[in-house]
C-alpha cells in the first residue's frame, strides 16, 4: 500500500498527525494509497517555510519569475502523459479528458509568463509643483488555495501560477480524493527553478482548511467546491481579515430555440452533459427546449446518442466517453437523486440505474440518465447532481426559458442554441449568469479572460485567472514623491556670507 506525503519546503514529508484517509481507484473500487491528513502544526510548518522563502522571491524581478513559468510549461508538456495517467487513475477520467485538465491549467501558466506586463504600475509626473505620483503592485505574502477533486491539475494551476508569478508563496490544500497530481506539479515547479518553500502541498480535511482560515500569516484564500463550503470559507476567511474568493455549485441551463440545428444541439448536450461523468461545474445539466415540438425533436435526437455512450475505465482506450464517478458516496448520491426524480413525477426516458460493467462491478460507474418533463419544484432541478444526469425542462416561450435560468439560485454558466442573432444578443445582455455560450455548450473562457459565476455560484469581487488574478494576488501601493531643489545647480566652492 502506497503512503502519500505532504510536500513542504522542497521535500516529501510524511504525515505526523496519525490521521489518514484512503485514496481509491474509482474504476475498481480498490484502495490504492493512503493519504496523511494534516493538523494545524503541520500547516504551520508549511507556513513558516513559506514565510522564510517569500521575501527573496518577491525581490526577484518579474521577468525572472516569468522564466520559471516558461520552463514549467515545457515540463508540463514533457510530462503530459504521466500526469494524465496519474490523474485518471485517481479521478477516473478518460485519458484525453485528463490531458485536457492539464492543458487548461497549462494555458493559465502560459498567460502568467506575461507577468512583467501585468505587474506594471501607473505614473503621473508633475501631479503638483515638483510632485510625482506612482503606483506599485506588490505581492500579498503567503497565499493559500483549497481545490476540488474534479479538476486536480487545472484548478490548482489556476490559483498557484498567478499567485507565484506575482511574487507570493503559495500553500495548496488539494482534494484528498486525488492528491497525486498536485504533488507532481509542485515537484515540476521546483525543477523549473522555483525556490524551495514557495509552492507547498499540504493534504488534509476540514482541520487543514480551518488551519488555513485561522492562520494569521496567510493573506488570501481561494476555493472551488460546493456552495455550502464556499459560504463557510468566504464568511470565515473574510472574518479573519483575509482576501477571499470562493466558487461554488452550479446548475447550468442550455436553451434550445425552435430554429436551432437539432443535431448540433443534441451533440453539444451529449458532451456537455455526460462528459467527465457530469462531474464538472460547467456541465450542462438542464436542457430547456422552447415549445413542445422542439422538445420532442430534441428528445428523439438525444436518446440514441445517450444509449450509444461507451462507459468504462480509462484503460479501455481513448474511445471511452466517460469513466466512473469519484467515490462510492458520489454514486449513491446520484442514484438517490435519480430515484427522487422518478418519485416526484419526472419522466425517466433513459434509465441507467441498472448499469453494470462486467469485470468492474465494484467500481463507481453510473449509467447515463435522461429525464423529460422536469419541473422547477423537483429536487433534480433545484440541486446540483454532479453526475451523468440530464434534465429536460420544457418551456413554451423564450421568455419562460430565460426566466428559468435567471430565477435559479446558481449562476455559473449557461448557453443558448439558435440561428437568430437578435435572440442571442438579447440573451447575452439580459441573463444574470457569469459565463454565457452562444452555440457553445460549455463557455469556459480562455486564460486571458476571467472565469467566474454569479449568484450563489461565486463569492468575492474578482474572478479566477486572466487580469483579475493579478489584481487578487497583489496590493496596490501609491507613492507621492517630491525632491528638494538646489542640488542640480552644482557644487559651491566659496563660503557663503552669513546673513
Amino acid at each position: 500500500m502506497q503512503e502519500l506525503t505532504h510536500y513542504i519546503n522542497g521535500a516529501h514529508v510524511k504525515g505526523t498527525s496519525g490521521r489518514f484517509t484512503d485514496v481509491f481507484n474509482p474504476a475498481t473500487g480498490e484502495v490504492q494509497a493512503k493519504l496523511p491528513l494534516a493538523n494545524a502544526a503541520e500547516m504551520d510548518a508549511a507556513v513558516q517555510a513559506a514565510t522564510a522563502a517569500q521575501p527573496a522571491w518577491a525581490a526577484t524581478n518579474p521577468q525572472r519569475r516569468a522564466r520559471v513559468m516558461m520552463k514549467f510549461v515545457g515540463l508540463l508538456n514533457d510530462n503530459m502523459d504521466k500526469l494524465a495517467e496519474a490523474l485518471s487513475r485517481e479521478h477516473g477520467k478518460t485519458l484525453p479528458d485528463a490531458a485536457g485538465d492539464v492543458q487548461r491549467g497549462l494555458e493559465v501558466v502560459e498567460y502568467c509568463i506575461g507577468a512583467p506586463e501585468m505587474l506594471k504600475g501607473d505614473y503621473t509626473d508633475s501631479a503638483g509643483p515638483g510632485i510625482d505620483m506612482y503606483s506599485m503592485k506588490q505581492p500579498l505574502g503567503v497565499c493559500a488555495g483549497i481545490t476540488p477533486f474534479n479538476f486536480p491539475a487545472m484548478i490548482p494551476m489556476w490559483m498557484f501560477a498567478p499567485a507565484i508569478a506575482c511574487g507570493n508563496a503559495f500553500i495548496l490544500k488539494p482534494s484528498e480524493r486525488d492528491p497525486s497530481v498536485p504533488l507532481m506539479l509542485a515537484e515540476l515547479m521546483e525543477e523549473a527553478g522555483l525556490p524551495k518553500g514557495i509552492l507547498q502541498v499540504v493534504n488534509g480535511d476540514k482541520e487543514a482548511v480551518d488551519a488555513i482560515l485561522y492562520h494569521d500569516v496567510i493573506q488570501s484564500v481561494g476555493f472551488v467546491g460546493s456552495t455550502p463550503i464556499a459560504e463557510y470559507i468566504y464568511g470565515t476567511g473574510c472574518g479573519q481579515g483575509k482576501r477571499v474568493q470562493c466558487f461554488g455549485g452550479a446548475k447550468n441551463h442550455m436553451i434550445i430555440m425552435p430554429d436551432a440545428d437539432m443535431d448540433q444541439a443534441a451533440d453539444a448536450l451529449i458532451g456537455a452533459g455526460y462528459g467527465a461523468a457530469g462531474e464538472r461545474c460547467m456541465a450542462i445539466s438542464v436542457a430547456v427546449p422552447v415549445g413542445d415540438e422542439t422538445a420532442d425533436k430534441l428528445i428523439e435526437k438525444l436518446v440514441p446518442r445517450i444509449e450509444a455512450l461507451k462507459v468504462g475505465p480509462y484503460t479501455a482506450g481513448n474511445d471511452v466517453d466517460y469513466g466512473p464517478v469519484v467515490t462510492a458516496a458520489a454514486k449513491e448520491n446520484i442514484l438517490g437523486l435519480v430515484q427522487t426524480g422518478v418519485d416526484q413525477g419526472a419522466e425517466l426516458v433513459v434509465d441507467g440505474r441498472d448499469f453494470n460493467l462486467q469485470g468492474y462491478e465494484d467500481g463507481f460507474f453510473v449509467g447515463a440518465h435522461l429525464f423529460d418533463r422536469v419541473t422547477p419544484d423537483m429536487d433534480i432541478y433545484r440541486k446540483e447532481i454532479f453526475g451523468p444526469v440530464l434534465s429536460c425542462v420544457r418551456a413554451q416561450s423564450y421568455e419562460e426559458a430565460i426566466g428559468l435560468a435567471m430565477d435559479h439560485e446558481y449562476g455559473n454558466g449557461t448557453a443558448i442554441y439558435t440561428r437568430d442573432g437578435d435572440t442571442a444578443r438579447d440573451f447575452a445582455n439580459r441573463i444574470n449568469i457569469g459565463m454565457v455560450g452562444i452555440n457553445v455548450p460549455i463557455p469556459v473562457p480562455l486564460a486571458y479572460h476571467t472565469f467566474g459565476g454569479w449568484k450563489k455560484s461565486a463569492f468575492g469581487d474578482l474572478n479566477q485567472h486572466g487580469p483579475d488574478a493579478f489584481k487578487f494576488y497583489t496590493r496596490t501601493k501609491t507613492v507621492t514623491s517630491r525632491w528638494p531643489s538646489g542640488i542640480k545647480e552644482g557644487g559651491e566652492f566659496n563660503f557663503k556670507a552669513m546673513e
